[in-house]
């Protein structure tokens, strides 16, 4: 008999080479690894996003009127200014539309410029040319901000008496950062401690509350658990009680975030049915009640703030230059567009055709360009 046939049977399994359960376990960990490092790549990368855009919207990156010049050229800028002061005669309108279209940092590059072609310090110069109100507002302008804020701050303090306005104005509505600049400077360019200066000239718990502004060192964000709470203090320490418990005032106002405190100017209303301005009217009088009303008004909304002020300067009797000129140069390249907009919301009028109507010449001019446009 023929010998019978042999089949291959195909085998469902195949034969693993020595180690493949041990390759198996890397390639799935490497794959795992690569996978979590994606993930994680793509967490940071949308964690970036979402912060970029917070920022966008909370902080817009330019709200001033006074932009950056395109195609700025500083020893170009430096010859114009020369030329509109040389020989008989100075170009005011050279002058103020110039160094009014340029940002601070560009008129110090300009400044600059200047010395290197002419061997003269440029501000020296523009007070030789100019006088009065112009002088003025050029001056300022051809300041460094933080600079300007430490001077007008030591022309507050310097002398007999002392402005409390400028005080109140600049240590209520400047950042934590910007206050420790300030001090910096301060004690750079007159050779003194700022705090030591304000203790100096003031006193009692108006002067307690300028010495925690000073620190610059507010709480930071919301603190939900403390909402009510300081609600309840602050109604306790004013229309709850018989007299006024300063302090708590001035450790609640002095120290909480500007959100935090919005959020607590709302409980106080609807633990009270009035507004937190009412009682620090009714229980604080004189600076303490300015200073305090000051905190909460740039807690709620620094252009309104600043809009008021310039309301203010503009239709008292009389015209209250130094304050107009302080608040237009030095927010000229932080808010003015939100100022702008407050004043027009809060009077009904222009800010724009409120200079017009209040001041004149080329002083007038300056401080249209930069209060930027007519709403």
């Amino acid at each position: 008999m023929p010998a019978p046939r042999k089949f291959l049977v195909a085998s469902t399994s195949l034969p693993l080479p020595l180690g493949w359960g041990w390759n198996l376990s890397l390639y799935v960990g490497m794959l795992l690894g690569l996978l979590i490092l994606m993930m994680l790549l793509l967490w940071m990368l949308f964690k970036q996003l979402r912060n970029s855009v917070a920022k966008s919207v909370l902080q817009p990156t330019h709200r001033g009127s006074v932009r950056p010049f395109v195609n700025f050229n500083a020893k170009h800028d430096a010859e114009t200014l020369h030329k509109a002061m040389k020989g008989f005669g100075t170009d005011e309108d050279v002058i103020l539309m110039l160094l009014a279209a340029r940002s601070n940092d560009q008129r110090q590059q300009i400044k600059a410029a200047y010395k290197k072609a002419y061997g003269k310090d440029l501000v020296s110069v523009l007070k030789s040319e100019l006088g009065g109100l112009l002088e003025s507002l050029i001056v300022a302008l051809m300041t460094p901000p933080t600079s300007y804020d430490a001077s007008q701050l030591h022309m507050a303090l310097k002398g007999v008496g002392t402005d409390d306005e400028v005080l109140i104005e600049i240590l209520a509505s400047r950042t934590g950062e910007q206050i420790k600049e300030i001090i910096k400077v301060y004690k750079k360019e007159f050779g003194g401690k700022l705090e030591k200066d304000v203790c100096g000239d003031t006193s009692g718990h108006y002067q307690k509350l300028l010495v925690i502004l000073l620190q610059g060192s507010r709480e930071e964000g919301v603190d939900e658990g403390k909402i009510e709470k300081d609600a309840k203090d602050l109604y306790a320490a004013g229309e709850g009680k018989f007299g006024t418990d300063e302090e708590k005032f001035i450790t609640i106002l002095g120290n909480r975030s500007a959100e935090h405190l919005r959020a607590v100017f709302d409980a106080y209303r609807k633990l009270s049915g009035s507004d937190i301005e009412d009682s620090i009217k009714g229980e604080t009088t004189g600076n303490l009640e300015n200073l305090l009303l000051a905190v909460v008004k740039c807690a709620k909304s620094v252009p309104e703030y600043f809009a008021e002020g310039l309301y203010k300067s503009m239709r008292r009797a009389g015209t209250d230059d130094d304050t107009l000129m302080r608040i237009m140069v030095s927010r000229s390249e932080v808010d003015m567009l939100d100022i702008r907009a407050s004043f027009k919301k809060m009077y009904g009028a222009s800010l724009y055709s409120t200079i017009q109507e209040d001041t004149s010449g080329d002083y007038q001019k300056a401080l249209l360009y930069l209060c930027g446009g007519n709403d």
